[in-house]
């Protein structure tokens, strides 16, 4: 009697632990998140010399710590924005006086 009772509590152990098991995704089979964020490039904490110069130290040191401030672990990208990517790229007239060109940083998980 002890030994059947035994043996229905490990299979219903087993019958309840491999449902859950099977519900869990692997850490290597999730999608890795990026974001991209847009910064005024005149923001008035002077990090467009460091993002806008290229790949430097400086920039990728300022770019992660901006993504680490949003939630993310890194940064995976930075520079200036291109001109579609803040305006739709839609022809149209001249602005009178054009604006410096946002920053850009591609923060990820």
């Amino acid at each position: 009697m002890r030994r059947s009772a035994a043996v229905l509590l490990a299979l219903a152990l087993a019958a309840t632990a491999l449902p859950a098991r099977a519900g869990s995704e692997p850490a290597a089979t999730r999608k890795p998140v990026e974001k991209t964020f847009l910064i005024p490039a005149e923001d008035g904490y002077g990090v467009g010399e460091c993002l806008s110069g290229g790949p430097s130290e400086c920039g990728q040191v300022v770019a992660n710590a901006w993504c680490e401030s949003q939630g993310f672990a890194s940064a995976s990208n930075y520079g200036v924005a291109a001109q579609d990517e803040y305006t739709g790229a839609i022809d149209g007239a001249a602005p009178v006086k054009s604006a410096p060109r946002p920053l850009r940083i591609t923060c990820q998980d």
